[in-house]
């Protein structure tokens, strides 16, 4: 290959408000479709592809309880709404001719298989798309926390975090039109400087376990592949 692949394995984090497009609530299926399409190609070159997505376009779980809802309710209900997200990407991938299996936190076994570590592992090795539902199985718990926890546990190159803003930034951008963007930072200049790239609960592990994290604006096609090749896309997040 001309131009070599720099990762073997990794875990992409999507959120569940990624998949909506331009719709307010759901799943809008080109999104979704174009999504699948990346990752397959991707797996296609020879990187072993974890996936976790987020609940978010279906319910949030502190959301619902800000709203007066019990929070571990809430939670749960977030979970479910993962597995349903988990489901719709693994019919889009096969119906695109590639192989994915969902694996869940919480037991439901007429959907999904659990979530067992050497299991997974397999499931990577041998090709297929291994998509992690119900977050951590835990309330509480973000699916960002989710998905350090599930790169650090197969053993992943990078956690790539897919977002619609191109990186991550001293401030909003959409509301302030002088904020700059980071091309690198550390783990603990994200904490410190309390920016808004995942829970610090998420970003602590991936510092625990040097599990170096880049956050890309998936709306842009090709940025997959670019990352897979090296391209300094977005912003990274590491030791140094």
């Amino acid at each position: 290959m001309s131009n070599p692949l720099k990762y073997r394995r990794i875990l992409l984090k999507l959120s569940g408000e990624a998949l909506m497009g331009e719709a307010d609530y759901g799943i809008d299926p080109k999104v979704i479709g174009r999504l699948a399409d990346e990752i397959i190609e991707v797996q296609k070159a020879g990187v072993q592809i974890g996936v976790v997505i987020g609940g978010g376009n279906i319910f949030r779980g502190a959301g619902l309880a800000a709203a007066g809802m019990d929070r571990v309710t809430g939670d749960h209900m977030g979970m479910l709404a993962t597995v349903m997200n988990a489901l719709a990407m693994q019919d889009a991938i096969e119906r695109r001719g590639g192989f994915a299996r969902v694996m869940s936190a919480i037991q439901i076994h007429d959907v999904a298989e659990d979530f067992i570590r050497r299991r997974a592992i397999r499931h990577i090795e041998k090709g297929r798309i291994a998509l992690f539902a119900a977050g951590t199985g835990n309330p509480f718990f973000t699916t960002d926390s989710a998905a350090a926890l599930r790169a650090v546990e197969v053993g992943a190159d990078l956690l790539l975090k897919a977002t619609k803003v191109d990186g991550v930034y001293t401030a909003d951008p959409a509301r302030h039109a002088d904020a700059t963007r980071y091309d690198q930072l550390t783990y603990d200049q994200v904490i410190e400087r309390k920016l808004a790239v995942m829970d610090t609960a998420a970003i602590a592990l991936c510092r625990d376990h040097g599990m170096p994290l880049r956050i890309y604006d998936m709306t842009v096609a090709g940025n997959l592949m670019r990352i897979m090749r090296g391209e300094a896309v977005g912003t990274i997040v590491s030791d140094n």
